[in-house]
Protein backbone atom coordinates (compact mmCIF):
# COMPACT_ATOMS: atom_id res chain seq x y z
CA UNK A 1 0.00 0.00 0.00
CA UNK A 2 1.37 3.74 -0.99
CA UNK A 3 0.59 6.58 1.10
CA UNK A 4 1.31 10.36 -1.12
CA UNK A 5 2.83 12.84 2.13
CA UNK A 6 2.82 16.24 0.76
CA UNK A 7 5.88 17.24 2.82
CA UNK A 8 6.11 20.72 1.28
CA UNK A 9 5.34 23.99 3.79
CA UNK A 10 2.66 24.97 1.25
CA UNK A 11 0.02 23.79 -0.78
CA UNK A 12 0.94 23.94 -4.82
CA UNK A 13 -2.01 26.20 -6.85
CA UNK A 14 -2.84 26.12 -10.53
CA UNK A 15 -1.82 30.24 -11.89
CA UNK A 16 -2.69 28.96 -15.20
CA UNK A 17 -5.88 31.10 -15.47
CA UNK A 18 -4.67 34.07 -13.62
CA UNK A 19 -1.59 34.23 -16.27
CA UNK A 20 -4.02 34.01 -18.98
CA UNK A 21 -5.96 36.48 -17.96
CA UNK A 22 -3.10 39.18 -17.57
CA UNK A 23 -2.03 38.19 -20.91
CA UNK A 24 -5.51 38.64 -22.70
CA UNK A 25 -5.88 41.87 -20.23
CA UNK A 26 -1.86 43.10 -21.66
CA UNK A 27 -2.97 42.18 -25.11
CA UNK A 28 -5.89 44.65 -25.26
CA UNK A 29 -4.32 47.23 -23.79
CA UNK A 30 -1.32 46.87 -26.39
CA UNK A 31 -4.09 46.58 -29.25
CA UNK A 32 -5.56 49.69 -27.25
CA UNK A 33 -2.74 51.33 -27.06
CA UNK A 34 -2.07 51.02 -31.01
CA UNK A 35 -4.87 51.92 -32.32
CA UNK A 36 -4.71 55.33 -29.72
CA UNK A 37 -1.39 55.65 -31.36
CA UNK A 38 -1.97 55.32 -34.85
CA UNK A 39 -5.52 57.98 -34.12
CA UNK A 40 -3.48 60.37 -32.86
CA UNK A 41 -0.94 59.96 -35.82
CA UNK A 42 -3.90 60.50 -37.85
CA UNK A 43 -5.35 63.15 -36.01
CA UNK A 44 -2.26 65.13 -36.48
CA UNK A 45 -1.35 64.47 -40.19
CA UNK A 46 -5.26 65.72 -40.80
CA UNK A 47 -4.53 69.44 -38.56
CA UNK A 48 -0.95 70.00 -40.69
CA UNK A 49 -3.15 68.95 -43.85
CA UNK A 50 -5.47 72.11 -42.33
CA UNK A 51 -2.96 74.03 -41.35
CA UNK A 52 -1.51 74.16 -44.40
CA UNK A 53 -4.53 74.74 -46.48
CA UNK A 54 -5.15 77.17 -43.96
CA UNK A 55 -2.05 79.23 -44.79
CA UNK A 56 -2.63 78.87 -48.46
CA UNK A 57 -5.69 80.48 -48.60
CA UNK A 58 -4.51 83.40 -46.27
CA UNK A 59 -1.75 83.97 -48.88
CA UNK A 60 -4.19 84.10 -51.72
CA UNK A 61 -6.46 86.25 -49.40
CA UNK A 62 -3.26 88.16 -48.65
CA UNK A 63 -2.37 88.26 -52.75
CA UNK A 64 -6.22 89.41 -53.90
CA UNK A 65 -6.58 91.77 -51.25
CA UNK A 66 -3.03 93.32 -52.32
CA UNK A 67 -4.26 93.31 -56.07
CA UNK A 68 -7.78 95.36 -55.05
CA UNK A 69 -5.48 97.78 -53.31
CA UNK A 70 -3.72 97.92 -56.61
CA UNK A 71 -6.03 98.30 -58.80
CA UNK A 72 -8.33 100.38 -56.80
CA UNK A 73 -4.95 102.77 -56.92
CA UNK A 74 -4.97 102.75 -60.39
CA UNK A 75 -8.75 103.59 -61.01
CA UNK A 76 -8.89 106.58 -58.70
CA UNK A 77 -5.50 108.29 -60.37
CA UNK A 78 -6.73 111.18 -61.91
CA UNK A 79 -5.79 110.15 -65.14
CA UNK A 80 -7.82 107.03 -65.38
CA UNK A 81 -10.69 109.28 -63.83
CA UNK A 82 -10.66 111.48 -66.55
CA UNK A 83 -10.49 108.49 -69.40
CA UNK A 84 -13.35 107.05 -67.38
CA UNK A 85 -15.32 109.82 -67.40
CA UNK A 86 -15.02 111.01 -70.93
CA UNK A 87 -16.01 107.63 -72.12
CA UNK A 88 -18.89 107.40 -70.31
CA UNK A 89 -19.74 110.60 -71.54
CA UNK A 90 -19.24 109.31 -74.81
CA UNK A 91 -21.20 106.24 -74.15
CA UNK A 92 -24.42 108.79 -72.80
CA UNK A 93 -23.85 110.78 -76.82
CA UNK A 94 -23.94 107.38 -78.25
CA UNK A 95 -27.31 106.19 -76.31
CA UNK A 96 -28.75 109.28 -77.17
CA UNK A 97 -28.00 109.11 -80.80
CA UNK A 98 -29.36 105.40 -80.92
CA UNK A 99 -32.15 106.69 -79.00
CA UNK A 100 -35.49 106.83 -81.47
CA UNK A 101 -36.93 110.39 -80.11
CA UNK A 102 -38.76 111.00 -83.45
CA UNK A 103 -40.77 107.82 -82.83
CA UNK A 104 -41.21 108.79 -79.05
CA UNK A 105 -42.21 112.37 -79.94
CA UNK A 106 -44.43 111.43 -82.37
CA UNK A 107 -46.08 108.63 -79.63
CA UNK A 108 -46.20 111.67 -76.70
CA UNK A 109 -48.38 113.75 -79.70
CA UNK A 110 -51.05 111.04 -79.32
CA UNK A 111 -51.05 110.75 -75.52
CA UNK A 112 -50.95 114.64 -74.40
CA UNK A 113 -53.85 116.02 -73.84
CA UNK A 114 -54.81 119.72 -74.04
CA UNK A 115 -53.02 121.87 -71.06
CA UNK A 116 -50.43 118.92 -70.21
CA UNK A 117 -46.59 119.15 -71.69
CA UNK A 118 -43.13 117.15 -71.28
CA UNK A 119 -40.76 119.66 -69.97
CA UNK A 120 -37.97 117.00 -69.73
CA UNK A 121 -37.14 113.24 -71.35
CA UNK A 122 -34.15 112.00 -69.84
CA UNK A 123 -32.87 107.95 -71.45
CA UNK A 124 -31.17 105.54 -70.35
CA UNK A 125 -30.26 102.17 -71.20
CA UNK A 126 -30.91 99.99 -68.34
CA UNK A 127 -31.26 96.37 -67.94
CA UNK A 128 -31.50 95.48 -72.30
CA UNK A 129 -34.43 98.32 -72.05
CA UNK A 130 -34.95 101.97 -72.43
CA UNK A 131 -35.84 103.77 -69.31
CA UNK A 132 -37.52 107.50 -69.43
CA UNK A 133 -37.09 109.55 -66.52
CA UNK A 134 -40.24 112.48 -67.56
CA UNK A 135 -40.96 115.92 -65.99
CA UNK A 136 -44.60 116.39 -67.15
CA UNK A 137 -46.31 120.53 -66.66
CA UNK A 138 -50.10 120.89 -66.47
CA UNK A 139 -52.30 123.52 -66.12
CA UNK A 140 -54.85 121.08 -63.87
CA UNK A 141 -54.96 118.07 -62.11
CA UNK A 142 -57.49 117.15 -64.33
CA UNK A 143 -55.12 117.09 -67.33
CA UNK A 144 -52.34 116.07 -65.43
CA UNK A 145 -54.64 112.88 -64.90
CA UNK A 146 -55.47 112.68 -68.50
CA UNK A 147 -52.14 112.38 -69.20
CA UNK A 148 -50.93 110.16 -66.68
CA UNK A 149 -54.00 107.45 -67.65
CA UNK A 150 -52.89 107.92 -71.44
CA UNK A 151 -49.66 107.06 -70.73
CA UNK A 152 -50.86 103.79 -68.60
CA UNK A 153 -53.05 102.95 -71.41
CA UNK A 154 -50.50 102.84 -73.91
CA UNK A 155 -48.83 99.90 -75.22
CA UNK A 156 -45.53 101.89 -75.84
CA UNK A 157 -45.05 102.46 -72.16
CA UNK A 158 -44.88 100.19 -69.21
CA UNK A 159 -43.20 100.59 -65.10
CA UNK A 160 -44.67 103.50 -64.97
CA UNK A 161 -43.93 105.36 -61.55
CA UNK A 162 -44.94 108.56 -60.18
CA UNK A 163 -41.64 109.45 -58.52
CA UNK A 164 -42.67 113.17 -56.69
CA UNK A 165 -45.94 115.77 -57.74
CA UNK A 166 -45.71 119.44 -57.09
CA UNK A 167 -47.37 122.76 -57.27
CA UNK A 168 -44.97 125.94 -57.65
CA UNK A 169 -45.25 128.70 -55.21
CA UNK A 170 -44.68 131.32 -58.53
CA UNK A 171 -48.00 132.94 -60.19
CA UNK A 172 -46.65 133.36 -63.03
CA UNK A 173 -46.19 129.94 -63.73
CA UNK A 174 -48.32 128.37 -66.21
CA UNK A 175 -48.13 124.91 -65.15
CA UNK A 176 -50.22 124.01 -61.80
CA UNK A 177 -48.66 120.87 -60.61
CA UNK A 178 -45.58 119.29 -61.85
CA UNK A 179 -45.22 115.71 -61.90
CA UNK A 180 -41.41 113.34 -61.84
CA UNK A 181 -41.78 110.04 -63.45
CA UNK A 182 -40.39 106.67 -64.94
CA UNK A 183 -41.61 104.92 -67.52
CA UNK A 184 -40.46 101.71 -69.85
CA UNK A 185 -40.53 102.80 -73.75
CA UNK A 186 -41.06 100.12 -76.31
CA UNK A 187 -41.55 101.45 -80.02
CA UNK A 188 -44.24 99.41 -81.45
CA UNK A 189 -45.48 100.24 -84.72
CA UNK A 190 -45.58 103.42 -86.81
CA UNK A 191 -46.89 106.93 -85.41
CA UNK A 192 -49.95 107.85 -86.85
CA UNK A 193 -49.75 110.48 -89.40
CA UNK A 194 -52.10 112.71 -88.43
CA UNK A 195 -49.62 113.41 -85.35
CA UNK A 196 -46.66 113.98 -87.46
CA UNK A 197 -48.80 116.81 -89.47
CA UNK A 198 -50.04 118.56 -85.65
CA UNK A 199 -46.53 119.80 -84.75
CA UNK A 200 -43.68 120.51 -87.27
CA UNK A 201 -40.44 118.61 -87.30
CA UNK A 202 -39.10 122.49 -87.02
CA UNK A 203 -40.45 122.89 -83.75
CA UNK A 204 -39.30 119.77 -82.08
CA UNK A 205 -36.20 119.87 -79.87
CA UNK A 206 -33.01 118.87 -80.32
CA UNK A 207 -32.33 115.19 -79.49
CA UNK A 208 -29.33 115.46 -78.31
CA UNK A 209 -30.97 117.20 -75.16
CA UNK A 210 -34.27 117.26 -72.80
CA UNK A 211 -36.58 117.59 -74.53
CA UNK A 212 -40.42 119.74 -74.33
CA UNK A 213 -43.75 118.93 -75.67
CA UNK A 214 -46.99 121.23 -75.62
CA UNK A 215 -50.03 120.36 -76.27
Amino acid sequence: MKVRLNLATAPLENDRRFVFGYALVGTVAVIALLVLSWRAYSIRKANESRRTEMARIESEITNLTNQRQELETFFNDTKVMEVRDRSTFLNGLIEQRSFPWTRIFMDFETLLPEGARVTSITPRLKSGHIELTLKVGATSDENGMKFLRALESSRSFSHIALISEDRPERAADVDHVHYDLTAWYTAIGDAPKAAVQTEPHSSRPDPTTHGELNR
